[in-house]
């Protein structure tokens, strides 16, 4: 066959002198554009010559609308210093990246069962599975590499709960698109891009001397060792549920939270106050864990006993800090028995109580218990 040559010619139509260029098509056969303006042509024969040289007769076969296409995309990318092909590039890589990728639904399942597989406390199990199931609702057939910062921005907004807990879920979302590309499911986390909403901390609750005064008469024998524990030492509630009688060294006045009993994985020791070596005296000797089973309802049954019908959230721990700061006035004295940071510390419990009212919290001992109404100025 032969092969048809890049040519120019002039023509007449209806009498008229036009300039023909005829252009060789990819695969064979020709197509021929006319121009009334001789310069015009040789100048789209010109540039094809040169489009020929650089790419062969391919380049020649762009439609008109592909080549507008073409130009606007062009004109569009030129203020960031990007082509054509530059922009080409990066979805192809995004479309693979998709074509690899997997619903979002298989990936909180895989992630939970590594989690569980890897030892993970109960506490987180069940805290990543409540937040990345509530995402998987909405997002669950989703390939998660097609995920944006936008999409999840919205999504946590639509969330309608406060900064901290909305923090919280992008905590756990950040867990899942890393585990995600981890396994070559996605190339880039987009978590990293979606702003974190401004935490406004509630004011700590906390006891006041007469309340923890009345809940340690109205604890039994098998929950007065968890009062006493969160109140003056400052345990979180799953860190005294952790705790085995040997963690307690009675005869040098110690608490041990070991790493793995620990939220934050760091050990760290506690020095026994010492009414709260009064309260616990009666159990040295004991084995096996601090709290019995079915502690929930029984520490209920205790705040009714007691008339406590309001609970603060988190009310020993911060009790414990409020009291403990306002004694010794050293936050990092206090952030080390916390295992928190002395900023923490400092920001949420100073001057919540007096060191007056701090003095009969650790007054309250077994024999001083009935008399903490007294005390009180």
């Amino acid at each position: 066959m032969r092969k048809t040559a890049l040519r120019l010619k002039k023509t007449r139509i209806n009498g008229d002198l036009y300039w023909q260029v005829t252009v060789p098509q990819q695969g064979g056969g020709r197509v021929r554009r006319t121009f009334k303006d001789r310069n015009e042509a040789q100048t789209f024969l010109d540039l094809s010559k040169v489009q020929v040289e650089n790419h062969g007769t391919a380049a020649l076969s762009i439609s008109d609308k592909l080549r507008v296409m073409a130009t606007e995309a062009e004109r569009k990318l030129a203020p960031y210093g990007k082509t054509i092909r530059d922009a080409v590039e990066h979805y192809l890589a995004h479309l693979k990246s998709v074509a690899g990728s997997k619903p979002v639904r298989e990936v909180v399942a895989a992630l939970l069962r590594e989690i569980a597989a890897d030892g993970a406390s109960k506490r987180h199990k069940l805290d990543l599975s409540s937040r990345l199931n509530r995402f998987a609702v909405d997002f669950g057939e989703r390939m998660i590499a097609d995920i944006s910062a936008q999409e999840i921005g919205a999504w946590l907004r639509g969330l309608n709960v406060s900064g901290i807990t909305r923090n919280g879920y992008r905590l756990r979302l950040s867990n899942l698109f890393a585990f995600a590309k981890s396994n070559q499911w996605l190339q880039v986390s987009p978590i990293s891009t979606v702003k974190k909403a401004k935490e406004t901390p509630s004011p700590c609750g906390i006891l006041t001397p007469e309340q923890i005064s009345a809940l340690l008469h109205a604890a039994t024998l098998e929950t007065l060792p968890y009062w006493a524990i969160g109140a003056f030492a400052g345990l979180r509630s799953a860190e005294i549920q952790r705790l085995e009688w040997q963690d307690l060294d009675f005869e040098s006045g110690i608490i041990t939270v070991a790493a793995s009993k620990a939220k934050t994985a760091s050990r760290r020791i506690i020095e026994m106050a010492k009414n709260l070596r009064a309260w616990l005296a009666p159990y040295a000797g004991n084995s096996g864990p601090v709290c019995p089973t079915g502690l929930r309802k029984k520490l209920e049954a205790d705040r009714a006993r007691a008339g406590i019908t309001d609970w603060p959230n988190n009310a020993l721990r911060h009790s414990f800090g409020s009291y403990r700061l306002a004694a010794t006035q050293n936050a990092a004295q206090t952030s080390m028995e916390m295992g928190n940071s002395p900023q923490m510390v400092f920001r949420h419990y100073r001057e919540l109580v007096k060191p007056k009212t701090a003095a009969q919290w650790w007054s309250i001992a077994p024999a001083a218990a009935e008399n903490v109404i007294a005390l009180k100025a």
